[in-house]
């Protein structure tokens, strides 16, 4: 850790040196920033859009007393860029003192546990990127997440530039609170991690025909609301499905021949190997389309998981955003190994422990490869801490 410091101890150069200005020149608008933002930062997107409420926010004492020492702490850094990341971070007490703030006037909309809770998500999510891509530490999945390994010259380049953003007016954005969260959102566009949003807006695109099916749909005449198809990543560069996610569109394409489902959701993102250019779900579309006859308007793809726990989750989301009755089981269709492993008291406390809920509850064993579903709304809480798929 001493020598990546040393490696990001150096002068800054001046954002705006020769230049005009800030103060004399309209904030720029950003489609990425703006959509990273909305989709990492809910609450706190909204924030940024609604002047009259920051003010309200900015005007409450304990708020501006804090917001001034975090101020005081990234002045004192000069051009030590490790300084400057470090002072990003927000202290327990600062987040406690935001999150209480923001439970008193927090625009809609509103997760089921409430304002302070997504608050506290959104500051830490802010902490989980500074550290991972901004301060070098080892992500929870190191494999996949993250930004590899890189040249400690790249390494202040993109802290120099995430520091220059920070500074550099955006719409919209949270910059006249606090610059954290712009640094945060440059720290990942200039490790061109964007995963999150790389398939925005999800009800579009590949999505459309499935998504004007289900606009009407009489769910009623199903037995499921859905198949869930998870993933299995490949683990060899260059290869669009691995053998087991073959063997799911098999399973998925006899069990869809019954008719007892409107839809197939395929899960799995850009995740195996590290930033593969292939998302799991567009190439299982793109399977079931072409080797089973499957239609589009069939299929559902949710094309950001990168684990089992979030295959469910997501498509749960999924389920709600088409307007799916979330008292109606969904079927899991994978692999005997998977399928048991979902099934278990491990994988209940996996969720409790990195989601902090459960996605949905399982319920009758149909067969080895099958497995009732039933969904949970709490999948909708939107949770930066994996900043490649909150």
């Amino acid at each position: 850790m001493a020598v990546l410091a040393a490696a990001l101890s150096f002068t800054a150069v001046p954002a705006h040196a020769g230049a005009a200005s800030p103060a004399m020149l309209p904030a720029a608008g950003d489609t990425l920033a703006e959509s990273l933002s909305r989709r990492l930062f809910p609450l706190l997107d909204a924030l940024g859009r609604n002047p009259a409420l920051m003010n309200t926010l900015q005007a409450r004492p304990e708020v501006a007393a804090m917001l001034r020492a975090r101020s005081d702490r990234r002045v004192a850094c000069g051009g030590d860029l490790g300084c400057v990341a470090q002072a990003m971070l927000w202290s327990d007490g600062e987040a406690q003192a935001l999150a209480a703030a923001l439970s008193a006037i927090a625009p809609a909309p509103v997760p089921d546990d409430g304002p302070a809770a997504q608050a506290a998500r959104e500051i830490a999510g802010v902490n989980a990127i500074v550290r991972t891509y901004g301060l070098g530490q080892v992500p929870p999945y190191p494999q996949i997440d993250g930004a590899g390994m890189i040249d400690p010259q790249e390494i202040r380049s993109r802290l120099q530039a995430a520091t220059w953003l920070s500074q550099t007016l955006r719409a919209h954005s949270l910059q006249a609170l606090d610059p954290s969260v712009e640094f945060a959102l440059a720290l990942l566009d200039g490790s061109d991690r964007t995963d999150a949003v790389g398939y925005e807006p999800l009800a579009g695109g590949l999505n459309a025909p499935a998504t004007k099916r289900a606009k009407g749909l009489d769910w009623a005449r199903y037995r499921y609301s859905a198949l869930i198809v998870t993933g299995v990543g490949p683990e060899v560069e260059g290869m669009p499905l691995s053998p087991f996610g073959k063997y799911h569109l098999r399973l998925a394409a006899q069990r869809f021949a019954a008719g007892e489902a409107p839809f197939i959701i395929v899960t799995g993102g850009r995740a195996h190997p590290r930033a593969t250019r292939f998302a799991e779900a567009e190439e299982m579309r793109r399977a079931l389309i072409d080797r089973y006859g499957i239609p589009p308007e069939a299929i559902v793809i949710e094309p950001y998981a990168r684990h089992t726990t979030t295959n469910l989750r997501n498509a749960t989301r999924l389920l709600m955003a088409m307007g799916a009755p979330l008292d109606k089981e969904a079927l899991i269709v994978c692999n005997p190994g998977q399928s048991a492993a979902i099934e278990s008291p491990d994988f209940v406390a996996r969720n409790q422990r990195e989601l902090g809920y459960q996605p949905g509850k399982t319920g009758k064993r149909i067969s080895p490869t099958e497995l009732e579903f039933l969904p949970s709304p709490q999948s909708a809480r939107v949770d930066p801490r994996d900043p490649l798929d909150p």
